[in-house]
């Protein structure tokens, strides 16, 4: 479908994005990026790596960028508060990656960003999309007020769960909300896990995920009923403590509040427009799936439309993967919140005699790491 001769349009400059303009511009097709956005992220968002993102990424020739400034993590520890009851081991999985590569989305952004411009492509910030058919046909509008015309062969909705590219071709984005918002900070702290370990805790108050980053500095991921817009280093600390034990926040990076959705868009594909990343999929951040499955779908669309493939394959590949990444997601995020003590003690034995079975500590490991998604 795509030839050297061919023009795309990527709507969005966060990491999908920027993925599949790198992966088009290596193959010397036209690309634009655009993105509505002042700049790049400056914050951390997204902070894991997974295996099966570092295999396709050396597709644009960034693994190893990426690993230069990760920390690298190979064990989960799954806890119910203090307690140990059961870990996942990545070091024996069949990859160069046997690990989670700990990197801020600043970070990679930053990465992709530099790919991008070595290909001689940059990002046109403060540059929104207003109108869009199936064609590829889009307006497109400054900040200044400039507005043009641009004629694509193929458009990509890269622009996150409020996708304009969604929007403007009338795709269906069905699901619902969580009930509780989930917290998100880096942050300095003293933590009794190692630091080649990211812990999933079970709690009755609600799930909290730490893990190792460059720099020190950890990444929390937390449940919370009604926290602050930015949390600060008491609320957090007070949160691990009474959800990990023994913790003490000395310093918060960025902090940030988010309300978590659970959808996904009814196709992938309307004409020459075609959705990516969070645009297509939005869910938990239990398990650090979602930059992850987004930049997996940047690489296999560009892949199928570069090579000749038939374009309507991106979303039979595709759309399964999400449909069990959102499965996953939810499970996990469910079966952290139970707060009753019967149903606690349930699921800690089922965790505990399912993990105690190699094939399904592999198969977790698997699903986890994206491995299985090959």
């Amino acid at each position: 479908m795509l030839t050297s001769t061919s023009s795309v349009l990527v709507v969005g400059g966060g990491p999908t994005g920027l993925t599949a303009a790198a992966a088009l511009a290596s193959r010397g097709i036209d690309v634009r990026v655009i993105d509505a956005a002042a700049q790049g992220a400056n914050t951390s968002r997204a902070a894991v790596v997974h295996p099966r993102t570092l295999e396709v990424l050396e597709d644009i020739e960034v693994t190893s960028r990426i690993l230069d400034r990760a920390v690298r993590v190979p064990r989960f520890d799954i806890r119910d508060g203090s307690r140990s009851i059961a870990q996942l081991d990545f070091s024996s999985l069949t990859t160069d990656y046997p690990f989670t590569a700990m990197i801020s989305q600043a970070d990679t952004e930053t990465i992709l960003r530099e790919r991008l411009g070595e290909l001689g492509v940059g990002v046109e910030w403060k540059t929104r999309l207003e109108g869009l058919d199936a064609d590829g046909r889009a307006e497109v509008v400054t900040t200044s007020g400039r507005r043009s015309t641009v004629r694509s062969d193929v458009v990509i909705g890269a622009d996150g769960m409020h996708s304009a590219v969604r929007d403007a071709v009338g795709i269906g984005f069905p699901g619902t909300g969580y009930e509780q918002s989930f917290v998100l900070a880096d942050v300095a702290m003293e933590w009794p896990v190692p630091r080649d370990t990211v812990s999933l805790t079970f709690a009755p108050e609600g799930l909290a995920v730490v893990a190792p980053l460059p720099d020190n500095r950890f990444r929390v991921v937390a449940t919370a009923d009604d926290p602050p817009t930015e949390p600060d280093a008491d609320y957090i600390g007070s949160l691990l403590r009474r959800r990990a034990g023994r913790a003490h926040v000395s310093d918060v990076a960025w902090s940030g509040r988010f309300r978590i959705h659970h959808r996904l868009a009814e196709t992938y594909r309307r004409g020459a427009v075609f959705l990516v990343g969070d645009a297509a999929h939005v869910h938990s951040p239990a398990g650090g799936q979602g930059m992850n499955t987004g930049i997996q779908d940047a690489i296999a669309l560009v892949g199928i439309l570069a090579d000749g493939g038939d374009p309507d394959s991106y979303e039979r590949l595709r759309r399964p993967v999400a449909r069990r990444v959102l499965r996953l997601t939810d499970r996990m995020t469910r079966a952290a919140t139970v707060d009753l003590g019967g149903a606690r003690f349930v699921r800690n034995t089922l965790i505990r005699a399912g993990l105690s079975l190699p094939p399904v500590r592999h198969r977790i490991a698997m699903e986890i790491s994206e491995l299985a998604y090959r």
